[in-house]
């Protein structure tokens, strides 16, 4: 798949099953999340790869995060199963510098970015995968169990595997009418 073909065809897949992107494949992926524009050179974002007993400590982490939240037995439930639905998992962090000359929101739009790059990675190799945000983004307990300190962004989670169910290599193109204009 040419990288055109791969950006028109972009599609997210959440059912995902093993094996998950190692070794030389994950590489690429993390090295293509480091390629994310960037202005002033900060490289503003900071993975963090969960698979096998980092998904089983991220399971904890959600989990005690709900009861934390006095969410309730189903929502801690839920909270607690939500990583066992991919593999492999990249939390992706806005790592964002105080005092620069570069914007707040330009360091997340980039950290953004990286995880974009790396989900095109994944399918270019071959693998599949959905970015998850959701209120876990901004909890307490997942920021801090995430070394997050008082001005990054959790911009999301990377859940890659490979697709449990065969998707067509096209997708239908948009109508772009609404959301282009000239000048």
């Amino acid at each position: 798949m040419d990288a055109l073909e791969l950006l028109l065809n972009r599609r997210s897949v959440s059912r995902l099953t093993t094996p998950a992107p190692q070794g030389e494949a994950l590489q690429h992926i993390l090295a293509a999340g480091m390629r994310a524009p960037d202005h002033g050179a900060l490289r503003p974002w900071h993975f963090t790869v969960m698979q096998d007993e980092g998904i089983e400590r991220f399971s904890r982490l959600l989990h005690q995060a709900a009861i934390d939240s006095n969410l309730g037995a189903e929502a801690e439930e839920k909270a607690k199963n939500a990583p066992y639905r991919a593999p492999l998992i990249i939390a992706v962090m806005a790592k964002v510098a105080e005092n620069s000359k570069i914007p707040e929101w330009e360091q997340v739009v980039s950290a953004g970015c990286a995880v974009h790059a790396m989900q095109m990675a994944a399918v270019a190799q071959g693998f599949g995968g959905i970015w998850r945000t959701g209120s876990w983004t901004d909890d307490h307990t997942v920021r801090a169990g995430l070394g997050c300190h008082e001005h990054d962004k959790i911009v999301g989670f990377l859940y890659l595997g490979t697709p449990a169910l065969k998707a067509p290599n096209k997708v239908t193109a948009p109508d772009m009418t609404n959301f282009v204009s000239y000048l």
